[in-house]
């Protein structure tokens, strides 16, 4: 292994990832910034046959009334934070948290070892019903959870940040330093990419990214079928 370029120990990891594929389908932790495509190329691995494990709707699971994590809320941060009807206010809950790093790590704590519990058993049960199953957990904080270690593959997507800032502009509505202010508050395109096994350069086209990722369907896909 070329210790001097980081690409090399990558490939190391995803042909040592390949050996054991046979045993088990593998588990594909998905990430990027805003806008890089993400969620877009989750949705295209589902078409492909994966099974998607979507962070963000665990997250939502995680805060419903009568969960751990549902109390411990309230507990940290008070009975104002739970709505009329019964739910955690998130407006309420998110003027506590943004711009307190103190009072988002508290939130995090909370929150992030849930999510993960909650994937970890999606993601056995895919295994008792098709060992095989390729699985994908799409986390947008996934390397900031530190999750890599439940995954097999860490993929990032990621789009050069002036395609990222017009793509976000356009579909949600903000302006420019809005965008700016939410992707300066995200790990980089870099730090991403440094910790990946695997970046997808989602700066072009949607067929460009769909067609690297028939590539790299193709290369997990056929390590477990070469396995059998």
């Amino acid at each position: 292994m070329d210790e001097d370029n980081p690409g090399s120990f990558h490939k190391c990891i995803v042909t040592a990832n390949m050996a054991s594929f046979a045993e088990s389908g593998l588990v594909i932790g998905l990430t990027g910034g805003i806008a890089s495509g993400k969620s877009t190329a989750a949705r295209y691995l589902a078409s492909l046959g994966a099974h998607v494990i979507d962070a963000d709707a665990l997250g939502h699971r995680a805060y419903q009334p009568d969960t751990d994590a549902y109390r411990a809320v309230l507990a940290t941060f008070g009975e104002e934070v739970r709505g009329d009807d019964g739910q955690l206010d998130r407006k309420a809950l998110g003027g506590k948290v943004f711009g307190n790093p103190q009072a988002m790590k508290r939130l995090t704590d909370i929150m992030w070892p849930e999510i993960r519990r909650l994937a970890e058993v999606e993601i056995a049960a895919v295994r008792d019903t098709d060992p095989r199953a390729v699985v994908v957990l799409e986390a947008a904080v996934l390397f900031e959870a530190g999750w890599q270690d439940a995954v097999d593959e860490t993929w990032v997507v990621t789009a050069d940040r002036d395609v990222a800032l017009a793509r976000a502009m356009t579909r949600d509505g903000l302006d420019r330093s809005a965008v700016q202010a939410r992707m300066d508050a995200q790990l980089s395109n870099a730090k991403r990419s440094a910790l990946a096994d695997l970046v997808v350069d989602n700066s072009g086209t949607e067929a460009a990214m769909r067609s690297r990722l028939d590539d790299e369907w193709a290369r997990v896909t056929s390590a477990g079928a070469n396995g059998s």
